[in-house]
């Protein structure tokens, strides 16, 4: 998996990188830092919890970033909209970014749909009950408005 670019003003910084999960040291406007983790889902947590593909990936969002409140809450959207951009931008092939939010993280459920996730399911893991939110490119959310017509011919 390759690190995400982000756009200004936001920075990451790689903390530790493996296959299948890069840890960031994000940094933003107004001094804001969050340590971001993401993991491919099929490699993580979530490879039983639906339908994954191997290109989709998992942000994870440090406590101190998940705690950011009202009034910064912005920060909290462009942050996760910054992610989605540069995680789509290192892999064009991810067809899920999810974010995986656990009962009462409101300010995150609420900062994750303002930055474009939209919420597909609830899950239970050993130890944990979360809703699963997910941001999709275009090209997979793309309808063909043609329904009489098969693909392909």
């Amino acid at each position: 998996m390759e690190p995400p670019a982000l756009a200004a003003p936001w920075t990451a910084t790689v903390v530790n990188r493996s296959r299948a999960t890069i840890l960031l040291d994000v940094r933003g406007p107004g001094g804001t830092a969050a340590t971001v983790e993401l993991q491919r889902c099929a490699a993580g947590r979530l490879r039983s919890a639906y339908p994954v593909d191997r290109h989709d990936v998992e942000v994870r969002i440090g406590p101190s970033a998940r705690t950011i409140g009202a009034p910064a809450a912005p920060l909290l959207t462009e942050l996760l909209g910054a992610l989605v951009a540069g995680i789509e931008s290192a892999d064009p092939r991810c067809r899920r970014i999810l974010i995986a939010i656990a009962p009462g993280a409101s300010a995150l459920c609420t900062a994750a749909t303002a930055a474009g996730f939209r919420h597909v399911v609830d899950v239970d893991l050993p130890g944990a009950e979360l809703s699963l939110l997910v941001a999709e490119p275009a090209w997979v959310t793309a309808v063909d408005p043609d329904l009489d017509r098969v693909p392909g011919t």
